[in-house]
């Protein structure tokens, strides 16, 4: 099972390259997937019936009991084949419903497919947990694929009102499937229908289970998403809304019915809502004109209709139920096809505008009363056999229950009667008052699906005696006798007295329906929750519109109290009830200890006071060097030197971002009550303080810090820190780095508005007119001969012609030093970066390779070769920043991503968990014991990661932002020169020597005082 679910997966991911190839002859490829489940799933059919069902188990998470566990018994093997049957013959069906030319084709194919795989899945899981993944996985594939027309409104709306109410539904289940988990003490499905949970906690978790299941299998008061999800292209109402992901419901009604249909809980929700959802379902299919709506709400009725049989709890109904399920998917899903050749052929569902249709589409009308004759249950069709094994376990019964839900069925099925002759006469009458409805044939293959599923259910009807033991291997897990069996012919029984009364009853209720029509407008519909669900999603969009104005127009201080006075209200009162407190309070673990917190208090308190951001930003960050000192006080060397780096970086990113913002904290808007934010602030503050208290008491337990040496030399490593980043809780540095790339995506995406360019510009894009082995020598030549830049930090104007010459011909220690403008380069900064960046590079990877056993690790080490190119952007602009790192940041970021990915699961490839480490150790001459593991591995994509993540923001807040501001100056000012090379925020020294009240880069005077990084 795991192997086939494996090749649907992966041949739905690449459905899309193929259909750029194929066409809508894609889907005649795809098919041969669902068709060669369905030949495997017939090869283990001898198996099952002796049986021995196939069981295949693979560990998933072994700490909570989990595991890919999937089982093919009885039932689950009809499920399958129903799964991969009609599946295979839509999908050959769309070869011929759609054209070449239809929007997103191929993305259609692989969800429909994926689908596919996934009811596989969900009908062969046998561990709960499992099963729910796949039970998410419908809904979520399901929108996507009901949401097909993405231009149209009422396919976004019915793909969302499909994804709310089944989701819904699916988390009431999660929490019952896991109540039944715990009290039953397995995660296995079929544990726990052998060993049921009883009590309170059983009837509890399988009525959220049941909400689950009456949700996806649309009964009230979830019916009403399914008739809008009809907006959907027709192959997704077939397979979907007809053989599929409706069936789940019933699927997981019928799996639990062996061991639940005893408790009180079961019989009010299968048995009464299964009998309102078959009435309401058939009464409204009643009013429609449209086939498709038609059916949707027979389907409606007709899955009512099955939850009550399959859920009834005994051995006949059981038998019955499966029996109508088989006949349901052939016959629902022939008649949606039916419609979909219609509506192609005469533009129009209404069947208020089709005439003539049977005399001028005989194959198609043949089909279609096939199919709909199986539907109302007329012999000899399987429809037919399963509706009367209906009536006669239920008259047989004998119980309360059993007399409501044969009333309910009785009534139910003149409904079916009166609704199936409404849609046949409709499509295919000849009416006199509509003109002949005019006919674009799409030729006779696109009838190979439904004529196929229309004769299965005449075949399978004779063929009961056949196909019988399989449902019976099913059905005899339920109570009662064994002597009851399905055939076209019972002889004179009560069940065939009652069926033709229904036909009778029916017939005449289709013969009146004009005065039905005019009954159904004066009577207020019985059960109208579509009008619900817009009211609450209308109360739920003007209650957030309303909420978010009152919040947004108090602008960053509005959202800020609002979270802190949460914090304060809720943690605040519980901290003030614990009654824990610690038996001892230690002021200071050091002397130094507290000046270093007065400190970083003081700091903390003057960047809430002060009126300038540059000035602000260095105040914060003296609380992070505080915490600096503090780890390196407390003997966590590692976590100093990460903590150091980081909040350098944090600097570099402050300055390059405060660059485009005013000098002044709230100069247009003055800051109000300052006095209750300060008080907000304080309490906050004093809140945190007591809950660091209380939870330095609150240990019960010893802590598991005193097995982290061990385990971290059992991982080969010295260094606790390094090891648990990459090794115990590689999981979470996974998740952390992934967390990186999209913040460098988001970034990138900001501030590169009309497209992410791949990296920074190098030098050959600027015409200097030397040579590479020239850029790093004295010019020759005066700087007359050199075509002037135009720089964007400072303005050359007033300068003398001596001053020029002397600073364009000093000695260029950086590869793109002479695209700086004379007074503001520095020659100190340039030969200082250029002594140091190399040292620095070398120092990170020595930081990188070492971090196992000392201070240092991937992240220290990225961080560390990061602010080397920090450096180099700083002296030289974002020219120097391409020479340094001509290398696309996205390459870097995705390269380390999928380096520490890759160790993850390359260990599953030699039957090992994911992240599960290996090593290499050797000895060498002279460097001694070498030994290097997956862990290093890993390690060293964390450094890519976040020299990617450094690349990309210097890039983007640096680069970009230079280019953005030298094109602005540009139009300002069109008739100055043409410029070769923005340059970097001007150093101290040259900031100095500029002259007074000389205009920032690309903007005014102030905007350059703030924005210097000096």
């Amino acid at each position: 099972m795991i192997l086939s679910l494996a090749i649907f997966a992966a041949v739905s991911l690449v459905t899309p390259w193929l259909a750029r190839l194929l066409g809508r002859r894609v889907f005649m490829l795809i098919a041969f997937v669902p068709a060669a489940a369905f030949v495997l799933l017939l090869t283990w059919l001898p198996g099952v019936l002796a049986g021995t069902p196939v069981v295949e188990n693979v560990q998933w998470i072994p700490e909570l009991g989990i595991s890919l566990s999937f089982r093919l018994d009885a039932l689950a093997l009809i499920l399958a084949l129903v799964v991969t049957g009609v599946g295979a013959l839509v999908l050959l069906y769309c070869t011929w419903y759609f054209t070449d030319d239809e929007p997103a084709l191929g993305r259609f194919a692989a969800l429909l497919l994926a689908f596919a795989g996934v009811m596989l899945g969900l009908v062969t899981s046998d561990d709960v947990f499992v099963l729910f993944v796949f039970w998410e996985a419908t809904s979520v594939l399901s929108y996507l694929l009901i949401g097909h027309y993405t231009g149209r409104k009422e396919s976004r709306g019915a793909a969302l009102q499909a994804l709310t109410v089944t989701t819904f539904g699916g988390l009431a289940m999660l929490v019952g499937l896991v109540v039944l988990a715990v009290d039953g003490g397995t995660t296995s499905l079929s544990e726990l229908v052998a060993n049921p949970v009883v009590g309170t906690a059983g009837e509890w978790g399988i009525a959220l289970v049941l909400v689950g299941a009456i949700s996806k299998s649309a009964l009230v008061p979830f019916h009403f998403w399914l008739p809008a999800a009809m907006a959907a292209p027709t192959p997704v109402s077939a397979y979907l809304h007809a053989a599929a992901m409706v069936k789940a419901g019933v699927y997981l009604v019928a799996r639990l019915a062996p061991g639940y249909a005893d408790l009180e809980v079961w019989h009010p929700i299968v048995v009464g809502l299964g009998v309102l959802t078959m009435l309401v379902g058939g009464w409204r299919a009643l009013r429609q004109y449209d086939l498709k709506l038609l059916l949707a709400y027979g389907t409606v009725s007709q899955l009512g209709f099955l939850v009550i049989v399959t859920g009834f709890g005994t051995r006949d109904a059981a038998l019955a139920g499966i029996a109508l399920l088989l006949a349901h998917a052939m016959f629902k899903a022939a008649l949606f096809l039916t419609v979909g050749i219609i509506d192609h052929a005469a533009g129009t569902r209404d069947w208020r505008k089709l005439s003539e249709l049977g005399r001028r589409m005989p194959v198609v009308t043949a089909i279609a009363v096939l199919a709909a004759a199986s539907m109302a249950g007329v012999p000899p069709l399987l429809g037919y056999v399963a509706k009367e094994g209906v009536f006669t376990a239920l008259l047989e019964a004998g119980t309360g229950w059993a007399w409501f839900a044969l009333i309910g069925a009785l009534l139910g099925s003149v409904l079916t009667v009166a609704y199936t002759v409404r849609f046949i006469w409709g499509a295919f009458s000849t009416k006199p008052d509509v003109a002949p409805t005019p006919l674009h044939s799409a030729g006779p293959a696109i009838s190979i699906a439904p004529a196929t599923l229309a004769v299965g259910s005449l075949v399978a009807a004779f063929a009961i005696s056949f196909i019988e033991p399989l449902l019976a291997a099913y059905a005899d897990e339920l109570p009662g006798p064994h002597d009851y069996h399905l055939a076209l012919w019972h002889g004179l029984e009560p069940a065939l007295f009652l069926s033709a009364g229904v036909f009778l009853v029916g017939g005449l209720l289709a013969w009146a329906r004009r005065p039905v029509a005019r009954l159904q407008a004066a009577l207020v519909p019985m059960v109208d929750s579509s009008r619900g669900y817009l009211g609450i999603v209308s109360v739920v969009d003007r209650v957030a519109a309303a909420v978010t104005t009152a919040i947004q127009s108090r602008g960053l201080p509005g959202y800020l109290t609002i979270i802190v006075a949460v914090f304060i209200g809720g943690l605040g009162t519980a901290a003030v009830m614990n009654t824990d407190w610690p038996a001892e309070v230690r002021l200071w673990d050091y002397p130094s200890q507290p000046f270093i917190a007065f400190v970083m208090c003081v700091a903390a308190v003057a960047a809430a006071l002060v009126r300038q951001r540059m000035t602000a930003v260095l105040l914060v960050s003296v609380t992070g060097y505080g915490l600096v000192l503090l780890f390196g006080m407390s003997g966590a060397p590692d976590l100093a030197l990460t903590q150091a780096l980081v909040e350098t970086i944090v600097i570099v990113v402050f300055v390059l971002v405060l660059r485009r913002l005013p000098k002044q904290i709230a100069q247009r808007n003055p800051p109000v009550h300052k006095v209750a934010r300060g008080i907000i602030g304080a309490v906050a503050g004093a809140v945190m303080g007591v809950i660091g208290l209380v939870a330095l008491g609150a240990r019960v337990e010893p802590t598991i810090a005193n097995g982290l040496p061990a385990l971290a030399l059992e991982a080969h490593g010295k260094n606790i820190v390094n090891v648990m980043l990459v090794d115990i809780r590689a999981w979470d540095t996974l998740g952390e780095i992934s967390v990186l790339v999209a913040v460098a995506t988001g970034v990138a995406s900001l501030i590169f508005v009309s497209g992410r360019t791949g990296g920074a510009p190098r030098l050959d894009d600027v015409d200097l007119g030397l040579d590479r082995r020239d850029r790093m020598r004295p010019l020759p030549e005066p700087a007359s001969s050199i075509r002037a830049p135009r720089t964007s930090l400072a303005n050359t104007d007033g300068e003398t012609d001596a001053a020029a010459d002397a600073a364009s011909t000093r000695q260029t220690w950086l590869l793109a030093g002479r695209t700086i403008s004379p007074q503001n380069r520095s020659i100190l900064i340039e030969v200082l970066v250029r002594l140091l960046f190399h040292p620095a590079i070398v120092v990170s990877v020595f930081l990188l390779f070492v971090g196992h056993n000392a201070p240092g690790g991937g992240f220290a080490g990225g961080l560390l070769a990061g602010l080397a190119l920090v450096a180099r952007y700083l002296a030289g602009g974002r020219y120097e920043l391409g020479e340094a790192a001509p290398v696309d940041a996205g390459r870097l970021l995705g390269t380390g991503l999928l380096l520490a990915a890759g160790t993850a699961t390359a260990s599953l490839f030699f039957g090992g968990a994911a992240l599960q480490s290996a090593w290499f150790e050797a000895e060498v001459p002279v460097l001694g014991t070498l030994s290097i593991g997956t862990s290093t591995l890993f390690d060293i994509g964390v450094y890519l990661v976040v020299v990617g993540l450094v690349l990309d923001i210097l890039r983007s807040l640096g680069g970009e932002v230079d280019r953005q501001e030298e094109e602005a100056a540009h139009d300002e000012n069109p008739e100055a020169p043409p410029t070769t090379a923005p340059t970097p925020p001007p150093p101290a020294s040259a900031t100095a020597s500029a002259p007074v009240g000389a205009p920032a880069a690309g903007g005014s005077a102030e905007s350059n005082a703030e924005g210097s990084p000096a």
